[in-house]
């Protein structure tokens, strides 16, 4: 019965101050929906990241200049257009045909820029035009789901012709069929004959569907020039073969260029590589998100205990009367403990519906994913934060004396 009492009395003291009760919740809540929403923003610009890099395969190579990282790839990491004076389709073409990298699959030159493509009125600026050979298109791990693609003839020949992601299919085209259209990239007239399929998993400012593949003569005919490449795209044969492809690359550059090592111009990047790095620093990422979070629920703990220690400030009287009338110090003490707990409980359950709810958002083009463990350990820690928070003012209410209680105005 003592303890149907106490929960009683502590009910009846939160509804008494609604509106101090409210606010305390509130910094609970915030706290709690800030940790489980930026973990999951955490964790779904990770999956992102991986689906990026694993989109153009884990076992890719590119070959830059070691100034810049170039190009379609380039770009996931951030890079910006640049030339390069060492790469040109002789050396993918020397590549192609040695017998020294027997790990090597298929190699493409890759010459890229942005455009500004129009079609019937409609305008939009394809970010990645690339131009290449047919097969740049499997390397890159890109499937034509609707027309075909461009052919080594389209190539010999400089034919005006592309494929072309969903983004620029959606801006320019809507629900028109864009296979035999006619767009003007730069003012210069390309003929649609394939669509790739979406990748998806990119942001407004970083979208692997906006994209325009092309011959490379075309491209850099009409729009690049006929100077350095801005990479080679290099396939190995598998991707436990990547390290040794990767070697033998290296090696073969280095005799074409008459460089040594230490000294070289380019540099070869493994993709597999970027995903190893690029999990270690979304990890890392993901802790600092969670850390600043973390800090909203300490502010939320310490609004409890100043909620609280106001409120036995304003109860003093109260507390003399229940400890005049028998009141044990466990009482009272169990009393505003439940409070302080309930209140955090509170928060930490409108929290998590909060939190959960933001996640069904999508925050500048990443797709937020859920943590079960961050819900579990956001909420425990709401409640063990009324717990350890709470327990000052409690104390404080518990130890006050009968007689000065029942003095205090």
């Amino acid at each position: 019965m003592r303890i149907i009492e106490v929960f009683r009395f502590a009910l009846r003291g939160l509804r008494a101050n609604k509106l101090r009760s409210g606010l305390t919740t509130l910094g609970i809540l915030i706290g709690v929906g800030a940790v489980i929403l930026l973990i999951a923003v955490g964790q779904g610009s990770g999956e992102a990241v991986q689906a990026r890099i694993d989109s153009l395969g884990s076992n890719l190579l590119l070959i830059t200049h070691q100034s810049s990282a170039v190009g379609r790839a380039a770009s996931t990491r951030g890079g910006t257009q640049s030339s390069t004076a060492n790469l040109t389709p002789a050396i993918a073409q020397d590549l192609a045909g040695s017998d020294q990298d027997p790990d090597v699959s298929v190699v493409a030159p890759v010459a890229s820029t942005s455009v500004t493509a129009t079609f019937q009125g409609a305008s939009t600026t394809i970010s990645q035009v690339v131009g290449s050979y047919p097969a740049y298109l499997p390397i890159s791990n890109d499937v034509v789901s609707q027309g075909a693609s461009f052919t080594t003839d389209d190539v010999n020949h400089a034919n005006k012709v592309v494929v072309i992601g969903q983004t620029v299919v959606t801006d320019l085209f809507g629900s028109i069929n864009p296979i035999g259209q006619t767009i003007q990239m730069n003012n210069v007239p390309y003929t649609v004959v394939g669509v790739l399929a979406s990748k998806g998993g990119g942001s407004t400012f970083n979208d692997p569907d906006d994209v325009a593949v092309a011959p490379l003569s075309t491209v850099q005919d009409s729009l690049t020039g006929f100077g350095s490449l801005s990479e080679i795209a290099v396939q190995a044969t598998n991707a436990n073969a990547t390290n040794a492809a990767q070697a033998e690359v290296t090696n073969l550059l280095l005799a074409y260029l008459n460089e040594t090592t230490g000294t070289e111009q380019f540099t070869v990047t493994n993709e597999a590589s970027l995903l190893s790095t690029a999990q270690s620093t979304t990890q890392t990422f993901t802790v600092l998100l969670a850390a600043v979070a973390a800090i909203s629920l300490l502010v939320g703990g310490i609004g409890v205990t100043n909620i609280m220690l106001v409120t036995v400030t304003e109860r003093t009287r109260e507390i003399g009367i229940r400890k005049a009338l028998g009141a044990p110090k466990g009482a009272i003490l169990g009393q505003f403990l439940i409070e302080a707990v309930f209140l955090s409980v509170i928060g930490g359950a409108l929290g998590v519906v909060v939190g959960v709810a933001g996640s069904r958002f999508t925050i500048d083009g990443i797709k937020p994913v859920l943590v079960p463990s961050s819900i579990a350990l956001a909420f425990g820690v709401s409640a063990v934060i009324g717990l350890v928070f709470g327990s000052l003012p409690a104390n404080r209410a518990a130890k006050l004396h009968p007689i000065e209680a029942l003095r205090h105005e």
